[in-house]
Order: C-alpha cells, then structure tokens, then sequence
C-alpha cells in the first residue's frame, strides 16, 4: 500500500466532465490499495479572470486582498472534486490552505512555504478519507490567505507528499512526460522514461515548460520521486506511464545529453568600456538584485589595457527597460554605452552523464558552426551548457542539436 499525492493542472479540471474524469484516475488507485491525496489547480483561465478583476479595482490594490481574490478559483475546483469523488462512493473532504494548514511567509503573491504540520493530513490518510486540497495558497502566520506565484500548485504537491513522507508525486497536465526538446519543434523528439533531478531542475530553469523548477527544487530537498504525465491518457500513474523524476542513483543508464532546451524571453544587455576596478561588478549587479532583475549569463572580457572592460549579461526581457534605467542611475557606469538586445535565444544541452564525458562542447560548437550560427556568449555547469545566439537560428539551432546528440526517435531515459 502507497501514500501517493496526485496533482491535476488547470486544463486537468477546466470543466465538470474533466474533473469526473480525474475523479476516476482517483477512484483507480484507491481500488489499488493506495492512500492519495488530491491537489488541484483553479479551472483553466480562472486565475487570470479573477487577476483581471483586481487590476480593474486598482492596478496597485493591496496585496493581501489581491490574494484573497485570486485564491478562490481553488477553492471553487476543491469542493467540485471532493463531490465528484463522494459521487464515487469514496470518503473524501475539501481543505483550503489555511485548514492543511499550509504556514507561508508574509511575501503575498509569492509566498514560501514554511512548514505543513501532518496532524490533519495524516488523520485523514488513517481513516480511507481522499483529501482535497487546493493548490497555490497557504496562510500566513498573522492568519492571512497567501498565494504561492508561479508554479504554486505543482510546490504545493510536492510540499505536501513531503509532509506526509508520500512514496510518488503524479503531476497530472496536458503533456504525456519530459520530452527530449520541444516535440512541436522537433517531431522526432522522444519521451524520457526517468530524469534526474539535478537535470529537470536545469531543464525547467533554461525553458522547459513541463515543470516549475521550485517544485523540482523542493522534490530534490525531500526526496519526492515526481512523476509528469497526463490527465488524458486512460493509464493511471500506478501504471508509470510518464516520465519519472528521481535521485541520480535511481537511474541505471546514463546519457550524456538528455535534452536540448531553448527560451526566447530573455534579453542581452552589453555595458562597453565599463571601469575595470575592484568592486565593478558588485556596484552593477547589487543594484539590479534590489530591484528584483534576475540576472543569468554573464560574460566579461580581458580588459587589454587595465582600465576599461566589457561586460555582457541577459535578464528576462520584460525587465530590459528597466534595468536599463537601473544601470543609468549609476555613478559608477556615467559615459559607459548600454547596449540591449532583444532579438537573442538561448539554447541549453543538459545531461548528467556530460560530468563524466569529454567532447561534449567540441560536438555542440562544431554542430552550431557547421550551420553557420555564430555563438555570442557561453555560460556551463557540470551537466549543461547554453549559448546565446541570434534568435532567428533558434529552431535550426534545436533541431541539428537535437540530431548531433543522437536523440531523434530515440527511447531515452
């Protein structure tokens, strides 16, 4: 017998038929014997409609009322899913956050959890009751409601199978699994049967839209083998049919690239003849830390003559303008040329057999150059390495990556 936490998304429960249909998914693995508790997302587009509402109020309104508002779409699909499932003949009751409860910081719209005490959880997991619980939404510890941003419901599985020392997380969604690259890019691109953590956490942070890397984060901390697969296929996940996100040590053959990702949302900003001092970088990127502009590649050049450098770095492009306007406050960067460029992508190569393989670069900048790409920056780890290059290369760049690495319909994982 299992503790298993099955999560459904937005598109998962977008109507009554759809949550019926992830009721029986339910109902399937209590008749197998397991113990589950049900996360769920608002129905598809509620969010947005209720984040709409606000903004008409007053763009700038409060925020513990913003998430007062935006937090009710769970709550409409928790109460619909727990009678779905009594329709089923089965125990089950509705928590909101704060019932778990699901203790959060005080950061309303992008709350951390910090602790679920189990007592509530696990009374329910003793007595054959299927708790439903709704996704993206704690309590604060003055007792208000607190939503968790981005990716919320998918943190807030992973959080709970912690809580509970639950034996799988199944992430029910709109995609089959983890995927080689994009397959509506590259057709030939083939389902992983099992990724490290430490590689969907690479994936998930250079484009790959399947998982939000605090989720893959948070697994990794606790242990939580995760599971992604989809709510229409007729299998359920006792059956294993998506792809499993497990510690290294659990996956026997490893690749030495397992996917190749791409996003165009981020933005290259070039700082030219920047004084090359002690303290140059920390007067440039503290600033843009403070105000909130997540910095990714950086790349700075040999200074020939010891007074002045280069230095290239990208941020997500909605945030190009104002770190512009950051950069320009600057006593330190008066005289110096700022350079943006939005028309860049950046294309990744993760695998975790690449820490113990050499070549792997050779065959990536080989393969970009035998295609006339030029590259413009680099940034590696231990398992991925990601280039800029212009942004009308972007699917050439994906698909002759996606061949030279021999991953074209092809079983990986």
């Amino acid at each position: 017998m299992s503790r298993i936490v099955v999560k459904f998304g937005g598109t998962s429960v977008a109507d009554p038929n759809r949550i019926e249909n992830a009721a029986d998914k339910v109902q399937a693995e209590v008749r197998r014997g397991n113990k589950v508790i049900v996360v769920v997302s608002a129905m598809a587009g509620v969010t947005n409609q209720l984040v709409d509402y606000c903004q008409q109020i007053d763009p700038g309104c409060d925020p513990h009322e913003y998430d007062a508002v935006v937090a009710s779409g769970e709550q409409i699909t928790t109460g619909l899913m727990a009678l779905a499932l009594q329709k089923r003949g089965l125990s089950s009751r509705s928590f909101m956050g704060w019932q778990v409860p699901m203790i959060c910081n005080d950061q309303h719209g992008r709350a951390r959890i910090d602790e679920i005490p189990p007592e509530n959880l696990e009374n329910c997991l003793d007595n054959d009751v299927v708790a439903v619980v709704a996704g993206f939404q704690g309590v604060s510890r003055s007792g208000r409601i607190s939503t968790l941003g981005r990716g919320g419901s998918d943190t807030t599985a992973v959080a709970l199978a912690a809580a509970v020392k639950a034996h799988r997380c199944d992430i029910y969604t709109d995609v089959d699994g983890v995927y080689t690259t994009d397959p509506r890019m590259v057709p030939q691109a083939s389902k992983l049967e099992k990724v490290s953590y430490e590689e969907m956490l690479e994936m998930a942070a250079l484009g790959a839209k399947v998982l939000h890397p605090r989720s893959v984060e948070l697994a990794m901390a606790w242990n939580v083998p995760l599971q992604v697969l989809s709510s229409f296929d007729p299998k359920i996940g006792s059956e294993l049919p998506g792809t499993l996100i497990v510690a290294e040590e659990d996956i026997m053959e490893k690749q030495i690239v397992n996917g190749v990702t791409y996003t165009r949302n981020e933005s290259k900003i070039t700082l030219l003849k920047v004084p090359d001092m002690p303290g140059i970088a920390a007067s440039i990127f503290a600033p843009l830390g403070e105000s909130g502009i997540n910095v990714d590649v950086i790349v700075q050049n040999v200074s020939p003559d010891g007074k002045t450098t280069d230095m290239t770095f990208t941020v997500p492009k909605g945030d190009a303008a104002r770190t512009k306007s950051v950069l320009s406050s600057l006593d330190q960067l008066q005289g110096v040329e700022i350079r943006i460029d939005n028309d860049i992508a950046k294309i990744s190569i993760v695998g975790i057999g690449m820490s113990s393989h050499t070549g792997v670069a050779k065959t990536m900048f080989t393969t970009l150059a035998e295609n006339k790409i030029n590259i413009q920056a680099i940034t590696t780890s231990e398992i991925k390495i990601s280039v800029l290059i212009d942004e009308k290369f972007t699917e050439l760049a994906v698909r002759a990556l996606h061949s030279a690495f021999d991953l074209d319909q092809k079983n990986v994982g």
